[in-house]
């Protein structure tokens, strides 16, 4: 039987991160869960007997994240599996967007990501193991109107959490970018933020909706049931589609990708 693993998820209260939460705790690992609320774990805190350790902390907050991490090493002696997992959706367009909203919005999609990693790699480099997940979205794979910004915060987790894991591979640790699809969470709930409508635009708010209102959301929990396989690999993928219609989507827009270049092959080569 093996040893129990340490779990510090971010976002733990609710959506994936709550699903993640579960999942580990039923696979007989500890988890510590944070988020700015973390009320919503209170029950499970509960009747964890003691495999969860709960406890607020806005990742925006440098300090405060390499505060947090060392007091989640504290609690169970060690961590193994990183998961960036908080985050925020937003909506609109791209001239919509205030600088208050663009510093908010990538303070905790990108900068939270990468506090947290800063402060865990020193860990996990020094007991040689450890497994940093990122949890991003289709985003990354082609800009979309109207999530622009959103998408960039994606990319901009992407590209870090790529060039993290050819730094840290050499230390024994793994680091796998998840690209989850449509699932029920509270992302565009709670978790949105909107910007204020310009009127220039109502016609492509309203095209888009139709195609919002025919995507399908799925339960979290068979996400957190593919991230557990995922962390038990002892050669994980470095990029994971999580959902079927996800990964048709991101193949479909790597086709057109790929045919675009192809396109203008010729052109590109005149500029050498």
């Amino acid at each position: 039987m093996r040893e129990p693993r340490t779990w510090f998820i971010t976002g733990a209260a609710r959506g994936l991160g709550r699903a993640f939460t579960e999942a580990a705790l039923a696979a007989g690992d500890q988890v510590v869960g944070i988020a700015r609320d973390v009320a919503p774990l209170d029950e499970l805190v509960a009747t964890s007997g003691g495999g969860l350790v709960a406890f607020p902390l806005d990742v925006s907050d440098r300090a405060a994240v390499f505060a947090g991490v060392e007091r989640a090493v504290a609690a169970f002696g060690r961590l193994d599996v990183v998961v960036n997992n908080a985050g925020g959706s937003f909506l609109g367009m791209i001239e919509e967007v205030t600088e208050e909203q663009a510093r908010a919005h990538l303070d905790t999609n990108f900068f939270g990501a990468l506090w947290v990693s800063q402060a865990v790699v020193p860990h996990l480099r020094a007991q040689g193991s450890g497994h940093i997940l990122a949890v991003s979205s289709m985003g990354p794979f082609g800009g979309f109107a109207a999530a622009g910004l959103y998408g960039a915060g994606k990319a901009a987790l992407d590209s870090m959490s790529e060039a993290l894991a050819m730094e840290v591979e050499r230390f024994g640790i793994k680091v796998t970018i998840l690209g989850p699809g449509g699932y029920r969470t509270d992302l565009f709930t709670r978790g949105l933020t909107t910007t204020e409508e310009h009127e220039a635009y109502a016609p492509l708010r309203e095209w888009l909706q139709t195609l919002w209102t025919e995507s399908e959301d799925f339960d979290p929990a068979k996400a957190a049931e593919v991230v557990l396989e995922v962390v038990n690999m002892p050669e994980p993928p470095k990029r994971l589609i999580l959902g079927s219609a996800a990964y048709d989507m991101v193949a479909e827009m790597n086709r057109s990708l790929t045919e675009e270049l192809a396109k203008w092959e010729p052109l590109s080569r005149k500029a050498e």
